[in-house]
């Protein structure tokens, strides 16, 4: 029975493992923290027996692999959709974006007529663009060379039709501003998530803790799947052209194949003999807010609030416990936690006016400096692919060829193309990866 081993336990390095495990193979996964799920993952405040996540990640259905890879560990019925996102503007007024009776790509038109965040003249534009994304999206060549913001401005959008829609809903899923991200991967959201299929755009929010979806229970079902953390990956060893052992607290781990799923910023130190073309890329960085109040202060499963920093409410108690969430929250970055919590509480007042009435009782701020890669125009090509130069050695990463921005569908895609290619170097190629619904 051949033998892989997994260096990192984010996705992407869960989905290998979970993959080859059921392909046959002896899986050793090295994570260097004592825990999985890499920057989408929950653990438990100090003094503390709640467990958080470090910031709330969601999913569409159109995230077929990610549901794929949640069946394979039995925890597919953790995921909680729900049909209607709510545009909040600052004084509360709330408009629902939800599927009606027409079918794709027509689908939102009853919420467009209904979106009082919108003027008329926005929503006819935005109707129109949708439609010249639908048609553009397979004939334009400069897609990953210019940026959204600048196929926006083409379009003849106006401020508020992107800074309340598009802006509320690439940023969040790309985690970049409009002005950094590679129109290619704006179109490829709002073509799988929104145009193609009547349901794509339903929300998935687990609802246990992240940590919860991956934890040891979780993988009782591959015997042939051994989990190491707590195992930092020093380097790796090649002999002969291959690489014959990955190097862990001095002591060398041997298999037959190996998988590299490190952020990209650790991969040039462990593997310099691959000479990837790095300088390129760079970080946007996420963070989360988490809130305890002594009384409800919405009823609201969760909102996208307009107009302000904080970007996305997910209500996780009864309204008590919120979760605040900004993407590409460079203006947070060098803030201290007080003024980022006052920020967040004055903001999230004018949303929910109950916020001022009640006491907070506990925050705590997460900040994810390195959350994702910048999606930036001319990054695609620059990409990875998962085989290397080295025939038993491949790359798997969110920032890796996968197909999909930095999302983690776009890690557990990579993750499988991984294994793909590993079962196809032992002779035997598996099939693991989805096609997209479109």
């Amino acid at each position: 029975m051949p033998s892989a081993i997994v260096m990192g336990g984010g996705l992407a390095g869960m989905a290998a493992a979970a993959a080859l495990g059921e392909a046959g193979f002896e899986v050793e996964l090295l994570e260097s923290r004592p825990f999985l799920g890499g920057r989408a993952t929950s653990y438990t405040l100090p003094g503390d027996n709640e467990a958080i996540d470090n910031c709330q990640h969601i999913l569409l259905r159109c995230c077929v692999n990610l549901l794929d890879f949640y069946r394979r560990l039995g925890v597919r019925d953790r995921i909680r959709f729900y049909r209607e996102i709510y545009f909040l503007e600052p004084g509360g007024r709330k408009s629902t974006f939800r599927a009606g009776k027409l079918p794709a790509p027509l689908h939102f038109t009853e919420s467009f007529l209904r979106m009082r965040c919108l003027s008329w003249g926005d929503r006819v534009g935005i109707a129109r663009a949708l439609l010249a994304l639908r048609r553009e999206r397979t004939r334009r060549t400069d897609l990953d060379r210019i940026t959204m913001l600048d196929w926006l401005h083409e379009k003849g959008q106006t401020p508020r039709a992107i800074s309340r829609f598009w802006n509320q809903v690439l940023v969040s899923a790309i985690n970049e501003d409009l002005d950094r991200m590679a129109a290619l991967h704006g179109f490829q959201v709002f073509w799988l998530g929104f145009l193609a299929r009547a349901d794509a755009y339903e929300m998935g929010v687990p609802a246990v803790p992240l940590g919860a979806l991956y934890d040891s229970s979780a993988w009782e079902r591959f015997g042939n799947v051994r989990l190491n953390l707590r195992s930092s990956v020093e380097g790796v060893e090649i002999e002969d052209g291959r690489v014959s052992a990955a190097i862990v607290r001095g002591e060398r781990r041997r298999a037959d194949y190996f998988i590299c799923c490190l952020p990209f910023e650790r991969v040039s130190s462990i593997l310099p003999q691959l000479s990837l073309r790095l300088d390129a890329f760079s970080h946007s960085p996420i963070t989360g807010i988490h809130l305890w109040f002594d009384r409800p202060v919405t009823t609201l499963p969760h909102a996208t609030l307009l107009d302000r920093t904080i970007q996305w409410m997910f209500n996780k108690d009864a309204g008590r416990y919120l979760q605040i969430v900004v993407s590409a929250s460079r203006s947070l970055v060098d803030l201290s936690r007080q003024q980022v919590i006052d920020l967040t509480l004055h903001e999230l007042a004018e949303f929910f006016p109950a916020v001022k009435e009640a006491r907070l009782e506990q925050a705590h701020v997460v900040k994810e400096v390195r959350a994702t890669f910048s999606a930036a125009p001319g990054l695609e090509t620059l990409r990875p692919a998962s085989r290397t130069a080295i025939p038993n050695l491949f790359l798997a990463g969110d920032w890796t060829r996968s197909g999909w921005p930095a999302t983690m569908e776009g890690a557990v895609r990579s993750g499988y193309l991984a294994a793909e290619a590993v079962t196809e170097a032992a002779g035997a190629r598996g099939r693991f990866l989805l096609p997209d619904i479109a």
